[in-house]
């Protein structure tokens, strides 16, 4: 989005956070005003849960619990422990597999041993007595090998089990690291590192490749009018009209507050304006009802900015030329996709 809309949005969600530490009379701490800012950006859904059943029982929400609720959702540990958690999972089970492959290990060498007295034994003897007591321990030691496998069979299967588990864990993680709770889209970390791959694959094939960004006619109005839990409702909305228009290859990504971000491999600028078409008609076509009373709220409507790839294009030019279609097509009266063709910029693309 241009800087101007940027600062405005921006400073809304500022001085909402303001509000929210005066009201609550908390200490205006740099991690205070980041987690009010965060609520009133809407950022983070589960944070909002938290802290309006806060608000809905008590009409406040203390420091202790601001401390807990910024610890559970913003803190930028919380992540790394549980990936550290999960990792030292692994490593005591691992170190558990060493430890019975040790003792295993050592078994074979000791039924190695019997084996060889044995055959040593037999070779100096035909007393049956002594040839019966050789037999029994040699029996015996056998019994107590097989044992000793089957025990390690066995805590191998376990492990294994423990193990993938433990893989199902880490996949989790990362898909949360990764993904917008509110919307299930991916989030901004993954929509850089998805540009910066798909730009890569572009120039490495010499194929075509799309990027658009989405951004929701009127949200702060709508927000600060009806509350962030319709709020909430809106962005969901948009989301799911994004991922029933996309490929399975497309990245749908939200990058931010009411914005997101939309790439398209393998695709060239007319295919990502239909796209992009096709989403917009989507959102339109879908009427707002408030959960809470059952009021309709009409409709929402939103602006596209689409811009293709060019042989010296980096993710921000992409971003760049995108952000400012967008802004043409937000003064153009909104509700509408405009490309880089009907601004004149990089003619060049391939379109067709």
């Amino acid at each position: 989005m241009p800087k101007k809309d940027d600062f405005q949005r921006t400073v809304g969600y500022g001085e909402a956070a303001i509000t929210q530490i005066k009201r609550n009379e908390i200490p205006a701490y740099p991690r205070n005003y980041e987690l009010w800012y965060t609520y009133s950006a809407g950022f983070n859904h589960a944070l909002n849960k938290a802290l309006n059943e806060k608000l809905k029982a008590n009409g406040y929400v203390s420091s202790e619990e601001i401390d807990d609720i910024y610890n559970r959702f913003l803190s930028p540990q919380r992540l790394g422990e549980r990936i550290e958690d999960v990792g030292n999972q692994i490593s005591d089970e691992i170190a558990q597999i060493i430890d019975r492959i040790t003792t295993t290990q050592s078994s074979a060498s000791e039924y190695k041993s019997s084996l060889e007295g044995a055959k040593s034994a037999l070779s100096s003897t035909e007393d049956t007595d002594t040839i019966r007591d050789i037999v029994s321990k040699l029996i015996l030691a056998t019994r107590e090998t097989e044992a000793s496998n089957r025990d390690l069979e066995t805590k191998l299967e376990e492990s294994k089990r423990q193990i993938q588990d433990m893989q199902e864990s880490i996949e989790a993680i990362r898909f949360e690291s990764l993904t917008d709770e509110l919307t299930t889209l991916a989030n901004r970390k993954h929509f850089d590192q998805s540009i910066e791959r798909a730009i890569a694959e572009a120039e490495h094939t010499n194929e075509p490749m799309a990027l658009l960004m989405t951004d929701i006619d009127h949200f702060k109005k709508f927000n600060d009018t009806y509350g962030h839990q319709t709020g909430d409702q809106v962005l969901r909305l948009v989301a799911l009209a994004v991922k029933q228009n996309v490929k399975g290859q497309d990245i749908a990504c939200r990058y931010g507050g009411e914005e997101f971000g939309v790439i398209l491999p393998m695709t060239n600028l007319q295919q990502a304006i239909s796209v992009a078409e096709s989403i917009r008609k989507s959102v339109m076509s879908k009427e707002l009802v408030k959960r809470s009373t059952g009021e309709n709220l009409g409709r929402i409507t939103i602006s596209i900015g689409v811009s293709a790839f060019s042989g010296s294009d980096t993710p921000q030019t992409m971003i760049e030329r995108s952000d400012q279609c967008l802004y043409a097509a937000k003064h153009a009266g909104r509700n509408r996709v405009m490309a880089e063709t009907d601004l004149g910029i990089n003619d060049g693309v391939e379109v067709a």
